[in-house]
């Protein structure tokens, strides 16, 4: 594995070398790709790990006598010792691989959920992205069960007022991002988790923007479910995990069924699995968690915090420079963010921008950012986001800002 390298003396990381695609020139531009929020770039080291598993590996897992698949076990089981110690959860067994966020937030939903029914309540925030909302509104469907939203401030803060207001006692389940995909909002999830013990509710967190940007620590939060997606931490697609407390895991119904996840099978019923295995039916993505403990290893190197200040730095930087602009609306002014700005340029479409911008380079997300219950709290179709992570720079900003510059003159705004 590469070792990270050293800072600049700004405080800045110097991490782009490590990311061969960065290298590459988009449509003869130096590319500054600040689209990290909607995936991340991976680095040499995970890209190597990849090519190691497949060429050294590769076998099917658990059931094998011979040494390869002993071996491929030995690693998949290791790299969910990386996820446990990403997440300080209490036991590797306490994590489940899955496809990703949205599939470990369905899990629960289909698992878990049978147990709600009619008038329980199952209480989100309006910051939600998509996968936070529709598999509650299915289960809602299902059980009986109501959905409630807390409402949302003008700063892009989540209303504790409302918050408290809607949790009580029916209130069986709390569901909420721990940073808000579309703004970068940091939610006050210890707070949170404290209210929602007082009610007797569990506590669901999508993880999926905050464990690349932040340290997590699942005990401390005291959360009963913390999900995330390995691509949005440098490592591949098709890849996450869910963290469940052992305690709730344990009374987990099967999610689906077929080999691996059972214990025995005959044609009069079958006994399934214990512990995590029980999720995880069929041949799972190994290459694919491996990786992602690679991706973890490289990013536990780099150091958490520094990585935090680093895309703090960045982010102040941008904002400050875009404010400058005429013409330039922030979209989620929270005072704790992570490095997410989300914002409006006056008399151009957040789609023509990122056009605009693209030819110079620059990438960016446009439109609802998978969170359209957001964007109508706010009256608007969507944003252009900038999203920035360890490899980002001060270059970076610069290409943003000029080519916001080249938009408003070429839109005469």
């Amino acid at each position: 594995m590469n070792a990270p390298q050293p800072a600049l003396a700004s405080g800045l990381l110097d991490l782009a070398g490590d990311f061969p695609i960065l290298a590459q020139p988009v449509r003869g531009r130096r590319l500054a790709y600040l689209d990290n929020g909607a995936t991340t770039q991976k680095p040499q080291a995970v890209i190597d790990a990849m090519d190691a598993f497949y060429a050294h590996s590769n076998a099917n897992i658990h059931r094998g006598v011979h040494w390869l698949s002993q071996h491929a076990t030995d690693l998949y089981e290791q790299a969910r010792e990386q996820v446990r110690t990403l997440l300080n959860a209490a036991d590797s067994q306490e994590i489940i691989f899955t496809r990703g966020t949205t599939e470990s937030i369905n899990l629960v939903a289909q698992t878990w959920g049978q147990r709600l029914r009619a008038g329980d309540e199952i209480l989100v925030t309006g910051l939600e992205h998509h996968s936070n909302i529709v598999p509650w509104q299915l289960l809602c469907e299902r059980s009986g069960a109501v959905l409630r939203a807390a409402a949302v401030t003008d700063s892009g803060e989540l209303d504790m007022a409302d918050f408290k207001a809607l949790l009580g006692p029916r209130t069986r389940l709390v569901a909420l991002a721990h940073v808000s995909n579309a703004l970068g909002t940091v939610n006050p999830v210890e707070e949170v988790v404290r209210l929602a013990r007082g009610v007797g509710a569990r506590v669901l967190i999508d993880g999926a923007q905050a464990v690349a940007h932040q340290a997590v620590d699942v005990q401390a939060l005291d959360c009963d479910f913390y999900a995330f997606s390995g691509h949005k931490l440098y490592g591949p697609t098709g890849i996450g995990a869910l963290y469940v407390r052992a305690g709730i895991l344990a009374d987990l119904p099967p999610w689906q069924g077929g080999g691996d996840m059972i214990r025995t099978v005959s044609f009069e019923g079958t006994t399934y699995a214990d512990g995590p295995q029980r999720f995880e039916a069929g041949t799972p993505n190994i290459g694919g968690a491996i990786v992602m403990g690679a991706a973890i290893e490289y990013l536990r190197g780099v150091g958490l915090g520094r990585v935090a200040a680093h895309e703090a730095a960045l982010l102040a930087e941008a904002t400050e420079r875009m404010t400058a602009l005429p013409g330039i609306r922030i979209v989620g002014t929270a005072p704790h963010k992570a490095g997410i700005l989300s914002f409006l340029v006056e008399g151009i479409h957040p789609h023509d921008l990122g056009t605009i911008l693209d030819t110079e380079g620059v990438a960016i997300r446009a439109g609802h950012h998978c969170a359209m219950p957001l964007m109508t709290h706010f009256g608007i179709p969507g944003t252009a986001r900038a999203s920035f992570a360890l490899y980002n720079s001060s270059q970076d900003v610069d290409a943003l800002v000029a080519g916001v510059r080249k938009a408003q003159k070429l839109f005469g705004v």
